[in-house]
């Protein structure tokens, strides 16, 4: 059996005790402090949890045109998993201590990849522990370089700047932002150097498709969240820098909607262009 979309607390205990290599990656991360999710990790991790920095691993370096996070090479992400030890076919559990907005990101980025056994660990780090389950701060060793190699997405094909400025005219699909709701007015925060959001947007902040314990609502429910706001129309999910876009996708995954598109650039590499119009208000 494999998990393609979650795995609960319980799932992985079985599914370590059970002797199944599974590869697990830590995905701690804090938007303006990059070391901030390293040191969490040192703190105490998953039992042979290997760390996933966000713009270090799962992500290339911004050239000031294309966002905070553009999407890494496929080619350079790959050698990165092999050297984790990833083979062909292996299980994945991505986490994280906030909601899985940052492991989600891992989550698309193997499926981009071609990789089905990848999941998200419902709840994180905070399930585990409440669970009375054990940490380490123990780095892995170097593991047995894998044989994975990257094969067709099982995701739908990112969307371009280009394609999100065309459709401010033709409407032919819906953009829905993920950033929190006074980011998306356009209310000023640290973030953001221009506040707004793309015109025709709407908003579906990614902390909606969580309870208070940080695991994700139940897919009825997210279901009907998204389809109010598509009216229809295919998705195209855009955020800050492409992440917590992500955690949209999942969530429509998990919810058993049309695989929708994400924006990598977001509003990142949207404002990198001052002639790019922007709104502001509810959108």
């Amino acid at each position: 059996m494999s998990f393609e979309t979650l795995i609960t607390v319980p799932e992985l205990q079985s599914l370590l005790a059970s002797g199944r290599d599974v590869l697990l990656l830590d995905c701690e991360f804090e938007l303006g402090n990059p070391g901030k999710g390293p040191a969490i990790y040192a703190q105490g991790h998953l039992p042979g949890a290997h760390y996933a920095h966000l713009d270090d691993d799962l992500a290339s370096p911004p050239d000031g045109t294309n966002g905070r996070h553009p999407l890494p090479a496929r080619v350079a992400l790959a050698a990165w998993l092999r050297s984790m030890g990833l083979r062909k076919g292996q299980q994945v559990v991505a986490y994280d201590s906030d909601g899985g907005v940052w492991a989600s990101r891992a989550w698309w980025l193997l499926r981009w990849l071609g990789h089905a056994q990848v999941a998200v660990l419902d709840g994180g780090k905070p399930a585990w522990v409440r669970a009375g389950l054990p940490l380490e701060t123990a780095v892995p060793g170097p593991a047995m370089t894998g044989d994975f190699e990257a094969d067709e997405p099982l995701v739908a094909a990112p969307v371009t700047v280009a394609q999100v400025l065309t459709n401010i005219g033709s409407a032919e699909f819906q953009v829905l932002d993920a950033r929190a709701p006074a980011r998306f007015r356009g209310e000023p925060n640290p973030v953001d150097p221009v506040a707004g959001h793309i015109p025709g947007a709407r908003n579906r902040p990614f902390a909606d498709n969580v309870g208070a314990d940080g695991c994700f609502r139940p897919a009825s429910e997210l279901a009907a969240a998204f389809t109010a706001l598509l009216d229809g129309k295919p998705a195209v999910l855009s955020c800050g820098s492409g992440v917590s876009a992500c955690h949209n996708a999942l969530a429509m995954e998990i919810a058993g909607l049309p695989r929708p598109r994400i924006y990598p650039g977001s509003w990142s590499e949207w404002i990198c262009d001052p002639a790019r119009p922007v709104e502001t208000g509810e959108g």
